[in-house]
Protein backbone atom coordinates (compact mmCIF):
# COMPACT_ATOMS: atom_id res chain seq x y z
CA UNK A 1 0.00 0.00 0.00
CA UNK A 2 1.23 3.49 -0.87
CA UNK A 3 1.38 6.36 1.54
CA UNK A 4 0.98 9.36 -0.74
CA UNK A 5 -0.79 11.69 1.66
CA UNK A 6 1.98 12.87 4.01
CA UNK A 7 4.75 12.66 1.37
CA UNK A 8 2.75 14.76 -1.07
CA UNK A 9 1.99 17.23 1.68
CA UNK A 10 5.72 17.53 2.60
CA UNK A 11 6.70 18.01 -1.04
CA UNK A 12 4.18 20.82 -1.50
CA UNK A 13 5.35 22.49 1.70
CA UNK A 14 8.99 22.25 0.56
CA UNK A 15 8.12 23.96 -2.75
CA UNK A 16 6.31 26.74 -0.94
CA UNK A 17 9.22 27.14 1.46
CA UNK A 18 11.74 27.41 -1.41
CA UNK A 19 9.49 29.86 -3.29
CA UNK A 20 9.03 31.93 -0.13
CA UNK A 21 12.77 31.96 0.47
CA UNK A 22 13.45 33.15 -3.09
CA UNK A 23 10.81 35.88 -2.84
CA UNK A 24 12.12 36.95 0.56
CA UNK A 25 15.69 37.23 -0.78
CA UNK A 26 14.46 39.21 -3.78
CA UNK A 27 12.63 41.64 -1.52
CA UNK A 28 15.65 41.95 0.77
CA UNK A 29 17.98 42.72 -2.14
CA UNK A 30 15.50 45.13 -3.68
CA UNK A 31 14.95 47.01 -0.45
CA UNK A 32 18.72 47.34 0.04
CA UNK A 33 18.87 49.34 -3.19
CA UNK A 34 16.08 51.60 -1.96
CA UNK A 35 17.90 52.30 1.30
CA UNK A 36 21.17 52.88 -0.55
CA UNK A 37 19.57 55.54 -2.73
CA UNK A 38 18.53 57.85 0.04
CA UNK A 39 18.96 61.51 -0.85
CA UNK A 40 21.23 62.54 2.03
CA UNK A 41 25.02 62.15 1.67
CA UNK A 42 27.02 60.41 4.37
CA UNK A 43 28.43 62.82 6.98
CA UNK A 44 32.06 62.03 6.09
CA UNK A 45 31.49 62.75 2.37
CA UNK A 46 31.25 66.41 1.50
CA UNK A 47 28.39 67.15 -0.86
CA UNK A 48 29.21 68.86 -4.14
CA UNK A 49 26.65 70.44 -6.36
CA UNK A 50 26.26 68.31 -9.49
CA UNK A 51 26.61 71.30 -11.79
CA UNK A 52 30.08 72.11 -10.43
CA UNK A 53 31.32 68.55 -10.82
CA UNK A 54 30.04 68.34 -14.39
CA UNK A 55 31.68 71.69 -15.18
CA UNK A 56 34.96 70.44 -13.70
CA UNK A 57 34.70 67.24 -15.72
CA UNK A 58 34.00 69.20 -18.90
CA UNK A 59 36.97 71.49 -18.24
CA UNK A 60 39.23 68.50 -17.52
CA UNK A 61 38.14 66.75 -20.72
CA UNK A 62 38.78 69.91 -22.72
CA UNK A 63 42.27 70.21 -21.18
CA UNK A 64 43.07 66.61 -22.14
CA UNK A 65 41.81 67.16 -25.68
CA UNK A 66 43.93 70.30 -25.97
CA UNK A 67 47.01 68.38 -24.79
CA UNK A 68 46.49 65.73 -27.48
CA UNK A 69 46.05 68.40 -30.15
CA UNK A 70 49.16 70.20 -28.93
CA UNK A 71 51.16 66.97 -29.06
CA UNK A 72 49.97 66.08 -32.56
CA UNK A 73 50.94 69.55 -33.81
CA UNK A 74 54.32 69.65 -32.08
CA UNK A 75 55.49 66.10 -32.82
CA UNK A 76 55.86 64.74 -36.32
CA UNK A 77 55.35 61.02 -36.74
CA UNK A 78 53.62 58.38 -34.68
CA UNK A 79 54.76 59.77 -31.31
CA UNK A 80 52.19 62.54 -31.82
CA UNK A 81 49.27 60.14 -32.33
CA UNK A 82 46.77 60.33 -29.47
CA UNK A 83 47.18 56.66 -28.51
CA UNK A 84 50.96 57.03 -28.44
CA UNK A 85 50.75 60.22 -26.41
CA UNK A 86 48.35 58.70 -23.88
CA UNK A 87 50.20 55.40 -23.45
CA UNK A 88 53.68 56.94 -23.62
CA UNK A 89 53.03 59.58 -21.00
CA UNK A 90 51.48 56.90 -18.81
CA UNK A 91 54.57 54.68 -19.19
CA UNK A 92 56.91 57.55 -18.27
CA UNK A 93 54.78 58.50 -15.24
CA UNK A 94 54.67 54.90 -14.00
CA UNK A 95 58.43 54.55 -14.45
CA UNK A 96 58.92 57.72 -12.37
CA UNK A 97 56.70 56.29 -9.64
CA UNK A 98 58.72 53.02 -9.67
CA UNK A 99 55.75 50.94 -10.82
CA UNK A 100 57.85 49.12 -13.39
CA UNK A 101 55.61 46.07 -13.79
CA UNK A 102 52.66 48.19 -14.85
CA UNK A 103 54.93 50.45 -16.91
CA UNK A 104 56.25 47.49 -18.90
CA UNK A 105 52.72 46.20 -19.54
CA UNK A 106 51.78 49.63 -20.87
CA UNK A 107 55.01 49.69 -22.88
CA UNK A 108 53.96 46.44 -24.56
CA UNK A 109 50.71 48.13 -25.62
CA UNK A 110 52.67 51.18 -26.72
CA UNK A 111 54.84 48.99 -28.95
CA UNK A 112 51.81 47.11 -30.26
CA UNK A 113 50.32 50.38 -31.53
CA UNK A 114 53.53 51.03 -33.50
CA UNK A 115 54.66 53.90 -31.31
CA UNK A 116 58.40 54.76 -31.19
CA UNK A 117 60.15 53.42 -28.08
CA UNK A 118 62.94 55.96 -28.40
CA UNK A 119 60.50 58.76 -27.60
CA UNK A 120 59.69 57.15 -24.24
CA UNK A 121 63.40 56.93 -23.46
CA UNK A 122 64.03 60.55 -24.43
CA UNK A 123 61.02 61.72 -22.41
CA UNK A 124 62.13 59.83 -19.31
CA UNK A 125 65.66 61.23 -19.73
CA UNK A 126 64.15 64.73 -19.87
CA UNK A 127 62.02 64.03 -16.79
CA UNK A 128 65.08 62.91 -14.83
CA UNK A 129 66.84 66.18 -15.70
CA UNK A 130 63.94 68.08 -14.11
CA UNK A 131 63.80 65.95 -10.92
CA UNK A 132 64.15 68.93 -8.59
CA UNK A 133 61.16 70.73 -10.16
CA UNK A 134 58.71 67.89 -9.46
CA UNK A 135 56.93 68.35 -6.14
CA UNK A 136 55.14 65.20 -4.91
CA UNK A 137 52.82 67.39 -2.82
CA UNK A 138 51.52 69.21 -5.91
CA UNK A 139 49.24 66.77 -7.79
CA UNK A 140 49.78 68.10 -11.31
CA UNK A 141 53.51 68.85 -11.16
CA UNK A 142 54.48 65.35 -12.33
CA UNK A 143 51.86 65.06 -15.06
CA UNK A 144 52.59 68.60 -16.28
CA UNK A 145 56.31 67.93 -16.46
CA UNK A 146 55.74 64.58 -18.22
CA UNK A 147 53.59 66.33 -20.83
CA UNK A 148 56.17 69.11 -21.30
CA UNK A 149 58.94 66.54 -21.73
CA UNK A 150 56.77 64.52 -24.12
CA UNK A 151 56.32 67.60 -26.31
CA UNK A 152 60.00 68.58 -26.11
CA UNK A 153 62.28 65.75 -24.90
CA UNK A 154 65.37 67.89 -25.51
CA UNK A 155 64.32 70.49 -22.91
CA UNK A 156 67.00 71.48 -20.46
CA UNK A 157 66.44 72.84 -16.94
CA UNK A 158 67.42 76.44 -16.34
CA UNK A 159 70.90 77.07 -15.01
CA UNK A 160 71.28 76.38 -11.30
CA UNK A 161 72.58 79.92 -10.73
CA UNK A 162 69.37 81.40 -12.07
CA UNK A 163 67.25 79.43 -9.61
CA UNK A 164 69.39 80.15 -6.53
CA UNK A 165 68.80 83.47 -4.73
CA UNK A 166 71.65 85.98 -4.71
CA UNK A 167 73.83 85.99 -1.60
CA UNK A 168 72.93 88.90 0.68
CA UNK A 169 75.63 91.49 1.26
CA UNK A 170 76.18 93.08 4.66
CA UNK A 171 77.69 96.58 4.62
CA UNK A 172 81.46 97.01 4.09
CA UNK A 173 82.55 93.61 5.32
CA UNK A 174 81.51 91.91 2.07
CA UNK A 175 84.39 90.85 -0.09
CA UNK A 176 84.28 91.69 -3.78
CA UNK A 177 83.45 88.77 -6.02
CA UNK A 178 86.44 86.77 -7.13
CA UNK A 179 87.47 87.12 -10.74
CA UNK A 180 86.97 84.14 -12.98
CA UNK A 181 90.16 82.16 -13.47
CA UNK A 182 91.88 82.81 -16.76
CA UNK A 183 92.05 79.89 -19.16
CA UNK A 184 95.31 78.00 -19.00
CA UNK A 185 97.79 78.97 -21.66
CA UNK A 186 98.45 76.42 -24.34
CA UNK A 187 101.76 74.61 -23.93
CA UNK A 188 104.49 75.82 -26.26
CA UNK A 189 104.77 74.00 -29.54
CA UNK A 190 107.52 71.47 -29.82
CA UNK A 191 110.56 72.73 -31.75
CA UNK A 192 110.84 71.56 -35.31
CA UNK A 193 113.42 68.82 -35.79
CA UNK A 194 116.73 70.05 -37.17
CA UNK A 195 117.90 68.75 -40.52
Amino acid sequence: MRRSGPDLKNAVLRHFAVAGLVIGLALLIGSGGVFAQSGTPAPDQPGKPPAASSADATKDNQRKTDEFVEASQAINGPAGNPECVWLGRRVVRLMWLDDLDTAFRHLDLYDRFGCPGGHVQATFRCLVRFFNQIDPKVPDSLSGRVHACWINPAAQPQAAAATQPAAPTTGTSAAPPAAAPAPAAAPPAAPAPAK
